[in-house]
């Protein structure tokens, strides 16, 4: 049996129980024998305009650099909906928003977007140097309450890592060069190299040095869901303070600083959870999606190309689920989330020191959630008098 087979029905069978998962494994393999329909694909050009239907609303077609179609029995689609509702303001507003990651992998696709509202302008564009889209509307004289609803379909499957398949496909050499880098919230020398090196001991292998450095963060970290902000955090002062404590983007920036300071490149990957957890009730949301922002990492290794990883799942789950360290259940799901994400979430970008268009100021740190500037400066959804901003996910059909 492979490694993720393995670990998957180890998972399932230890955190859901036996009877149920062997149902479902049945369920799936009978499935899978039967013949799919393949996810549907836009054909229409990259630079295709957005498209306006009978109802007024606003559409871009899919426009992605499309993997071959290939049979995916566990493909699951959903229109997530995002409505916001901006306060009237005196003067230009602008607002961002973050967008699912636009490059199909074998874990998510990005299927189109439509939008309507009273704004002047809006629109998606696309940052190639960060790899991400973002949708921008305008008002430009704010003098009404301003409003937008934007709706994303996707589809995702889980991602797996088999360690006994390797990955022909090396990566973009800027994109490595620029996964090595320190940002001003990651530095990688000082005390943040000195404990990689402690972390990983004699071990040489890059695969063999990221999995100590991702056993050493979920060993001597902490999830708190009262951190301030989210991967606001520097990663230098945490291992200074002793105090390694935080949020999901918190630790999955220590993982990504750790490695980064060992050679290994590394990326954080912001997004949004959307649907319930196979694994445990505390690692999935259902309902208004506002605050489930979550972020997760990935780190390359030639010949595997990039391997996820969830630490700060990990963490999560040992605090609202209280489980002890020695709890066979903690066990597994360590081993699951080195290599696997459950895709009951979605990556929007891997973005650092992110500079929006047409933003005035500095650059963000990240782009998790929308962005909303107006003449008395950035807003975020946090400022409930001025924006009022929610977001579900429903299934559709493929």
């Amino acid at each position: 049996m492979k490694r993720r087979d393995f670990l998957s029905a180890t998972a399932i069978l230890s955190l859901l129980g036996a009877a149920p998962a062997l149902a479902q494994t049945k369920k799936a393999q009978e499935k899978a024998k039967k013949p799919k329909p393949k996810p549907k694909t836009n054909k229409k050009p990259a630079a295709a305009a957005s498209e306006t239907d009978s109802t007024g609303a606003h559409s871009e077609p899919r426009n992605a650099v499309s993997l071959p179609d290939e049979p995916a029995p566990n493909w699951r689609g959903y229109d997530v909906r995002s409505t916001l509702t901006l306060a009237p303001t005196r003067g230009p507003t602008r607002l961002w928003l973050p967008l699912v990651q636009y490059r199909d992998t074998p874990w998510a696709r990005s299927l189109g977007h439509r939008w309507q509202g009273n704004f002047s302008q809006a629109g998606i564009y696309r940052d190639p140097v960060a790899d991400m889209e973002v949708f921008y509307a305008e008002w430009p004289n704010g003098g009404e309450e301003m409003r937008l609803e934007l709706t994303s379909q996707i589809a995702t499957q889980d991602r797996h890592f088999d360690i006994t398949r390797r990955n022909n496909v090396a990566e973009r050499t800027e994109v490595l060069r620029r996964c090595l880098q320190p940002t001003e919230q990651m530095p990688t020398d000082g005390i943040v190299h000195r404990t990689a090196e402690r972390a990983i001991g004699r071990v040489k292998d890059p695969l063999a040095m990221a999995k100590a450095v991702y056993e050493w963060v979920i060993d001597n970290s902490s999830y708190d869901p009262q951190a301030a902000g989210i991967g606001n955090q520097n990663i230098g002062q945490m291992l200074d303070s002793g105090r390694l404590a935080g949020r999901s983007a918190d630790i999955s920036l220590l993982f990504v600083a750790l490695c980064r300071s060992l050679g290994i490149p590394a990326r954080p990957v912001f997004g949004l959870r959307l649907d319930s957890s196979r694994l445990f009730g505390s690692l999935g949301v259902t309902g208004d999606l506002s605050q489930a922002q979550h972020c997760r990492a990935e780190f390359y290794v030639p010949g595997y190309s990039w391997v996820a990883v969830n630490p700060s799942d990990v963490r999560k789950a040992i605090h609202d689920e209280q489980l002890s360290l020695q709890d066979p259940k903690l066990n597994v799901l360590k081993k699951l989330l080195f290599g696997f994400w459950e895709m009951n979430w979605i990556g929007y970008n891997a973005a650092q020191d992110v500079n929006l268009r047409g933003l005035n100021g500095a650059p963000l740190p990240y782009l998790a959630a929308p962005k909303l500037e107006t003449p008395e400066g950035l807003f975020d959804p946090s400022s409930g008098a001025r924006l009022n901003y929610a977001v579900r996910a429903e299934r559709s059909a493929l």
